[in-house]
């Protein structure tokens, strides 16, 4: 079964705040379907993706751990986004994510992003 445009056979975009462009990327990190996905969990493919070549970024980091557990992109906030940031953090330095860019940058210059 196709799904629109994007025009690949996989449930990913099924999954609550999983669009046809995350579902293409973690495709070709080798995460086929919603199935997999899930026994992967979600911090396991997002590895996949930064090893696949993606770029990291804390935002798609927590939206895929919220996609898993069914919940809005936006609905981590506190100790929960702390801990997840700290994940984050670990995984980029594992594999050699290097310093942040963009934004996540100009947020540590100014010292807003860090504690």
């Amino acid at each position: 079964m196709a799904f629109g445009k994007a025009g690949m056979d996989s449930d990913l975009v099924t999954i609550r705040n999983i669009g046809p462009a995350t579902a293409r990327a973690l495709i070709a990190a080798g995460v086929p379907d919603a199935a997999a996905l899930r026994a992967l969990g979600a911090h396991e493919a997002y590895r996949r993706l930064l090893l696949a070549g993606g770029r990291a970024h804390f935002i798609g980091y927590y939206v895929l751990q919220m996609a898993l557990q069914g919940r809005p992109w936006n609905d981590v906030k506190g100790d929960e986004k702390a801990q997840l940031r700290r994940r984050f953090d670990a995984l980029r330095a594992e594999i050699g994510g290097g310093p942040p860019a963009g934004i996540e940058a100009d947020l540590d210059l100014i010292g807003l992003r860090r504690t």
